[in-house]
Formats: C-alpha cells, structure tokens, sequence
C-alpha cells in the first residue's frame, strides 16, 4: 500500500538527509516535491495546501535550520504532520455501557460492506464479544445468502426476515441479541450504485428505529478521491461516527487514507487489507505514517506474530532449538504461523528498512506451498527423523506432493544446514543447551562419585 507515494516521500528526504545544513530554498523545493507527491496520490487539494503550509510553517523555523541534523528535522515534523492528518491516536468502537453495541454499516454497492460485516463479527468475537449480524440488504441477490454462509464460517448467528422492511428486520434483531444475551448487533445495509434519496431514507428509517451506536461506511480505497467524496455526502445525510478504508492492500496511492479524517472529519477505525477474514486491521495513524516515510512499522508486525504464533508452542519450540531437536514437524508448524501473518512481501514491509531494500526482489510464495506439499506427502516417522529419507523414499515423497526428486533434495538439504545453523547458535556464549548443561552435570557428578570410591 502508498507504494508510489511513499516512494517519491521518500526520494525527497533521501536528498534532504544528504545535505550537512538546510536553507529555506531547500525546504521550499522539497515541499514543492512533496505536494506534487501528494496530489498525485489523488490527496484532496484543500487538504494538501493546509499540510504543505504546516509543514513549511514548522519546517523553516530556526530550530531545525540550525539543527545538527535538519533533514531527520523535517522528516520528523512530516511525521507528526502526516499523523495529526490521519486523526492523531487510533479511533476504536465505542462499546455500550448497556449491551448490545448497534453497529450500522453504510456504503455504496461493491464497496465490500457484507463482507467487512463478517470481518467485524470475527474480530470482536476474537476478543471475547457475542455478536449477531443482521441482513438488512434485501434487494442484491443472494446478499442475504453471502452473510449467512460468512456467519457460518466464523460461527456469528444471522438473523435475516424475508419479504420486510430493513427498519423492520434491524428491529426484530436487536429483540433476538436482547433474549439470547448478545452483545453486539452488526446490521448489514444495502448499497446502491451511487447515492440517492430512496437509499437515504431508508437508512434514515433504520437509524431512527433502532438508534444505532455507531454508524460506520466501507469505503473503497482504490477509487481515491472519490471515496472520500462519497464519505462526506453519506456524513451529510446519516452523521457518520467512523470509516472502513476496504482494499488499502491494494492502494498504491494513499489518497483516501491521508483525506478522509481531514475532509469529514469521521475517523478511520478500521482497514481491511486482504481478502480472508481476518485480513482486518486496527487503523493506527502514526503506524501507517511510518510506513509512508519507510519507516516500518513494527508494533503491527509484533501483534500479527502475537496472534499467528501459540505461545505454548513458541516455549516448546525455543525448547526444542536450544536441544537441536528441530524436526520437520515443526517446519510445518512455522511455514502455518507465517501464512496466518500474511505475505512475505508484507511482512517485509514492516521491517525498517528491509522493505525498501527489498524492493525489486520477488518473493516466490509458491515455495510455502511446495515445502508444505512435500512435508505433507511424508510419512510421522519421516518427518520427525529425516535422516531415513533415502532415494526410494524421496521418489516416493516427489510424486505423492508433485514435485521432483530434486525438490525434495533440495527441502532435505535446508532442514540440514538450518539444523547446522542451530548447533553454531548453541555454541555461542549465553545460548549453551540445556542437553549440554544437563550432560555437564551428570559427567561431574559421575566424577566425584568416582573419587569418593577411589
């Protein structure tokens, strides 16, 4: 995401960061730069002009022009700026004193609302939460259909009514939460092709029924300027309390995130980034303008490990590392963890300064895939004693997952030098095993009880 914004940013701080002391014509023409950047990243240009002029305000004063370092100056106000744009501190659902939480999501058709319904069910379900959603859009075919097979995946109840009025169904739902003890109520509307007033109306009528306590619209990222302009009519008419930025994983540009906050003043709560379910993200501001500047972004990296990786798991495989005792098993088990944190790709990107290293480097995630296939294909005993893996068995092994011989070799041959890899780590001072300081004992012990005999 914000790749080719954040790729000119970049290139201009990369030349500011190059100079040993800053005049007010070097900020001038690096602030030419960045709003060029900006608007061609489709930011709105009311909102580009009041950043730029902040900015350059901040950015010519005396303390950074006489500064040590002026070029990290800059990148560090951009940073603050870029941050108090996007909102300043992340924006969470507000969660009613008295249950159930009414959560009414909006938003034009296509705009991915049916299915970000079923990644907020999963996510507060996550986190201890007994949601309900309710299918409230009964005009697209097979809408009502699509939500219950998501709340079958997920294990959320849909409660749905044929032939009635959505104000009806949202009703006749937050009665069902109310009997059953569930306390968040997620309606799922319906959309149009472009805003009219026989949409507004009807979510007006559904408002005034059931007083939602947030009423939040899925936006789609990759339409750039003309998201925001959708957010702030829909704003206009219902009193939006927050946006869902949808494919930001595949925005390039940026322009919805860096304009939303700003134009209607609706934080944003939440970006889906991927397609699966749980490809739902807490929007961070200063997270993602430290993606924007390159300059990673760690604490989302650490949660999504956090999330993928069991922690009685990770002791037993810290255990295992330490006795140089890893088996393919365990290949496995990490290959699971890192598909649950997503891409390489953006994993990478997370990492300061890896991303941009890393940049022209393709990353073949069919690999994962093959690796898996051929582990699978193996047999318990194969698996945790690779070692009995001869050439019968690796013809075996090949055409059962697919692959060639050679692939299987190939796998072979990385498990070993990753096993090497482990005994020099065990060598080093402070990671000595504890199989070595067990036998290190027993050995002393067997000596002195030598000596007492003696």
């Amino acid at each position: 995401m914000f790749e080719s914004l954040s790729e000119r940013i970049q290139g201009v701080f990369k030349r500011l960061r190059g100079k040993g002391a800053l005049t007010e014509n070097d900020v001038n023409e690096a602030m030419r730069e960045v709003r060029v950047a900006l608007l061609e990243a489709d930011v709105n240009f009311r909102v580009v002009k009041d950043l730029v002029a902040r900015i350059k305000e901040r950015a010519v004063g005396t303390e950074v022009l006489q500064s040590l370092t002026p070029g990290q100056q800059v990148i560090k106000i951009v940073n603050e700026e870029l941050v108090t744009l996007m909102g300043g501190l992340e924006s969470k659902i507000t969660i009613a004193s008295k249950p159930p939480t009414l959560v009414m999501l909006v938003g034009l058709q296509g705009a991915g609302k049916t299915t970000h319904a079923a990644k907020l069910a999963h996510f507060y379900k996550k986190q201890g939460k007994h949601p309900l959603m309710v299918a409230c859009d009964i005009y697209r075919p097979a809408a009502v259909h699509q939500l219950r097979v998501l709340g079958e995946q997920i294990g959320v109840p849909v409660f749905a009514q044929e032939q009635t009025k959505p104000a009806v169904i949202a009703a006749g739902a937050l009665r069902e939460a109310e009997r059953n003890g569930l306390d968040m109520v997620i309606i799922d509307t319906a959309g149009r092709l472009h805003i009219n007033e026989e949409l507004m109306a009807e979510l007006g009528e559904i408002k005034a029924t059931v007083g939602p306590h947030e009423i939040i619209i899925v936006v789609d990222a990759m339409i750039g300027q003309d998201s925001v302009n959708v957010a702030e009519q829909f704003h206009q008419k219902l009193g939006l309390t927050g946006v869902i930025l949808s494919k930001l994983d595949g925005d390039t540009r940026g322009g919805a995130a860096l304009s939303v906050k700003a134009v209607t003043g609706c934080p944003i709560k939440f970006a889906g980034v991927g397609e699966k379910i749980d490809a739902l993200e807490i929007f961070y501001p200063e997270r993602m303008a430290s993606r924007i500047l390159g300059m990673g972004d760690v604490l989302t990296l650490i949660e999504k490990a956090e999330q993928a990786v069991d922690a009685e798991k990770a002791r037993q495989l810290e255990e295992k590392m330490r006795n140089q005792e890893l088996d393919l098993e365990d290949f496995l088990d990490q290959i699971g963890a890192l598909r649950k944190m997503g891409s390489m790709s953006s994993i990478l990107e997370m990492i300061p300064g890896v991303g941009k290293q890393l940049k022209d480097v393709t990353i073949d995630e069919n690999q994962f895939n093959q690796a898996e296939a051929i582990i699978r294909s193996m047999t318990p005993a194969e698996r945790r004693t690779p070692s009995i893996i001869k050439d019968s068995r690796k013809k075996r092994i090949a055409a059962g997952s697919g692959t060639s011989v050679q692939d299987v070799g190939r796998l072979l041959k990385q498990y070993d030098q990753s096993k090497k890899m482990m005994k020099q780590m065990s060598d080093l001072p402070g990671f000595k095993t504890d199989r070595v300081k067990t036998k290190a004992k027993k050995a002393k012990k067997a000596k002195k009880g030598k000596k007492g005999k003696g």
